[in-house]
């Protein structure tokens, strides 16, 4: 299937991300950008190594999804501040699972929940995101989001296992532009690329509905 191009603007809005200096480290502070939880903040993790996903990267995943996520199941893997989960609760997801393995994120991704009133909404897994998703069935989940470290293997790692075991009906996954991934839609954005998969098994939850072709 042909993805539609994105829409999205060049950055700002209720969307925009933006660092503040505190103590050495940099502490960014993400809205949601749409939806019912649309101007809401979320708490993200402090410190130098800490790489949200942009406003206008956010932005165009969800632009490029459209009718994907409303009833949705959804997985966030490497979900650090659980970000793209929430924006898809606040898009009309049903439920999302994260996962993540670093205590400093997993408490973010908790106070979040609690802050947003949607814990009955959300599952979090404390392990390795590479190790969850090998444990996965087929078509477990409707949506799934990946936002790996670019400087591990692991995008070709999860790529490889969503291909002998399609877990979701949609895969779409961040990575650098230096990645190449062969047989899937990828979009770029400065440094930063996204690649959309999708799995031949029809959802058991959400009623497949075609995405306009671009132009």
């Amino acid at each position: 299937m042909a993805w539609p191009h994105d829409v999205a603007g060049t950055g700002g809005g209720a969307g925009a991300e933006y660092m503040i200096a505190e103590s050495g480290t940099r502490r960014s502070v993400i809205r949601i950008i749409a939806g019912e939880f649309k101007g809401r903040r979320l708490k993200t993790p402090t410190g130098r190594t800490v790489r949200p996903t942009a406003d206008r990267v956010r932005e165009s995943w969800f632009s490029i999804l459209q009718g994907a996520v409303p009833g949705a199941r959804v997985l966030d893997l490497f979900a650090g501040s659980g970000a793209l989960g929430f924006e898809a609760l606040s898009r009309g997801a049903v439920s999302v699972d994260f996962v993540e393995k670093h205590a400093a994120s997993l408490a973010i991704i908790r106070d979040n929940a609690a802050t947003l009133n949607v814990a009955d909404q959300v599952t979090i897994h404390r392990t390795d995101a590479i190790r969850f998703a090998e444990r996965l069935q087929p078509g477990a989940y409707d949506v799934a989001f990946a936002d790996p470290p670019y400087a591990t293997d692991d995008v070709t790692r999860l790529v490889a296992l969503f291909r002998t075991t399609p877990f979701a009906r949609v895969f779409s996954i961040e990575h650098s532009i230096g990645r190449v991934i062969e047989g899937g839609d990828t979009r770029r954005y400065g440094d930063t690329a996204l690649t959309f998969l999708e799995s031949p098994l029809p959802s058991p939850t959400v009623p497949y509905r075609p995405l306009p072709s671009s132009p």
